[in-house]
């Protein structure tokens, strides 16, 4: 896929991973959708702003018929609670779920249809090493980004058929808000924006942007017992 040239869209592109995905989409040579709540948050030279929450459909539709000529997609809006399944808010869960799986749903589907107008086109879905692996204190969280991570395999057999390609990028914790309180090591998330841009130029559907996330992919072959070996 090539980037040089095509028209762009990143969700959650005001901040963090996103807004680093964008910039570097923009000087790689393409021409920017920057998503975002609030536009005029976006502080990008070069980019145009849009206003688009993901929970919206209306907002959705809007950008979709505002931002014309899309072929790659970056759904990278997402959110974390901190909610555990047990005793965690039922409504923070839901709101993980509305952001992380169904917004994404929403904006490629919307999306669709301009992606199949290119010879060639990419949807890049933002995940996380938690999409295989829970942790009690992040529940909600992991099992949304399980539910991303089965949709993406999903619309990839589905958009195969118009010629886009579907990619998943599983990463660890990085040095964004979202992980504001972790105190292990972080990724920089500007490398992990450049490793994901390679992945959508190579065509690949899986981008694994760390160590944690490959090891963790491994431990799958193993079942339940590799992953979790105090249940085994």
């Amino acid at each position: 896929m090539q980037i040089n040239g095509a028209t762009a869209l990143v969700t959650g592109a005001n901040r963090g991973l996103g807004r680093h995905l964008a910039a570097q989409l923009r000087d790689r040579g393409a021409h920017v959708f920057a998503g975002a709540r609030n536009p005029a948050s976006v502080d990008l030279d070069g980019v145009t702003p849009i206003q688009l929450d993901v929970t919206d459909p209306e907002s959705v539709r809007a950008a979709a018929a505002t931002a014309s000529g899309v072929s790659i997609l970056v759904n990278n809006a997402g959110i974390g609670t901190g909610s555990a399944l047990i005793g965690g808010e039922l409504d923070s869960i839901r709101q993980e779920f509305e952001v992380n799986f169904f917004g994404t749903l929403a904006v490629t589907r919307a999306f669709a249809p301009q992606l199949a107008e290119h010879d060639e086109s990419y949807v890049l879905n933002v995940l996380s090493v938690l999409s295989w692996f829970s942790s009690p204190s992040l529940g909600g969280y992991s099992a949304s980004k399980s539910a991303e991570w089965s949709l993406t395999n999903g619309i990839r057999q589905e958009l195969a058929g118009q010629g886009t390609r579907v990619g998943g990028l599983h990463v660890g914790y990085m040095d964004t808000d979202l992980a504001a309180h972790v105190t292990d090591a972080k990724l920089d998330p500007a490398e992990v924006a450049r490793l994901a841009l390679d992945g959508i130029e190579a065509g690949d559907v899986e981008i694994l942007a760390d160590d944690l996330s490959r090891n963790v992919r491994a431990g799958l072959a193993g079942g339940a017992a590799a992953l979790y070996p105090a249940f085994a």
